[in-house]
Parts: structure tokens; sequence; C-alpha cells
């Protein structure tokens, strides 16, 4: 039984990838890579991840980098292999109750909001610093409220499961 195992693992893992995904995931993975196959031919290539970039309005991206996030892959990327790098980055994720057991120390009131500034100074001064730049593309996808909140559930939900909770 183990040697079974063991071999699946060493030809990608089959068609186990999809298993890991819910349908409508699935179909958005489909549309981000549609995106990117710029030249339709069913791969991501340097071309295509360059005109994706052009697209972003990064016009230059060094090669090393785009060289980089090929060394990713196994080999060419189709969408199995996409999907299969996907997966495999989500499952490197903490669990949702580490992530947010990490901000309820921050938060002893429960309110599930932690203030901007405070969460700014935190994340640029301590550990894993981020940058100014990966500040801003946080801020950005996850706007704090009128009064300078974060709400820090959403961001975790999001972080682990890919897409927004449905507000009740």
């Amino acid at each position: 039984m183990a040697p079974k195992k063991a071999k699946k693992r060493s030809e990608g893992g089959g068609s186990n990838v999809f298993s890991m995904f819910e349908q409508a995931q699935i179909q958005e993975f489909k549309e981000a890579f549609t995106i990117m196959d710029q030249n339709r031919d069913g791969f991501i290539d340097k071309s295509d991840l360059r005109d994706t970039f052009a697209a972003l309005g990064r016009l230059n991206v060094k090669q090393e980098e785009i060289d980089e996030m090929l060394k990713e892959a196994s080999g060419p990327i189709n969408f199995t292999v996409f999907l299969t790098m996907f997966g495999e980055k989500l499952k490197g994720a903490d669990p949702e109750e580490t992530i947010l057991n990490a901000f309820k120390v921050f938060d002893p009131e429960g309110k599930g909001t932690l203030k901007k500034d405070f969460v700014t100074e935190m994340l640029t001064t301590q550990a894993d610093r981020f940058s100014p730049e990966e500040m801003e593309q946080m801020f950005a996808a996850f706007p704090p409220d009128v009064a300078g909140n974060l709400d820090y559930k959403n961001l975790v939900y999001v972080i682990t499961h890919g897409e927004e909770k449905d507000q009740e």
C-alpha cells in the first residue's frame, strides 16, 4: 500500500488537486489561468507572464523575477499544474484558527477589528516585516472602515478560504 502512495505523489498527485477546491473556486482559477495565458496556447510561459504584468501596469519586470516564478512549477504550466501550485501554496497556510488567535491577542475586547495605524505599526516593525508596498496592497484589498478599523476576521477568512465571507 505504501509504495502506491509514494508513486502517486511522484506523478504529481493525479487529479486529486481538483478535490482540494470547490467547483466555484476551480472556475475562478480557470478564469485567472485564461487571463494569464495571453497567447491562448494552454500553457503559461515567460511571454505570458510578461504580458500579464504589463496588463497590470508593471512594465519593467526583471527577467530573473519571471524565471523565479516559472521555477516554482515542476514543468510547463498547464491548468492542472497551475491549480496544483495554488493548492500547495494554500496547503502551507496556517489554519484559520491559528491566524485568528494571533490577531485576537491584540483585540482583548473581541471586536473583530483593529485600528489601521496599529496594524501598520505591528506589521512594519515586528518579526517578518511588511514593506510599504505590501501594506499598500493589503489595505487596497482590505480597506479599513471610515473609523480606520480593519476587519481582521474577514481578512483571515479570505487568507484561508480565498474568497469573502457572505455578510449576514
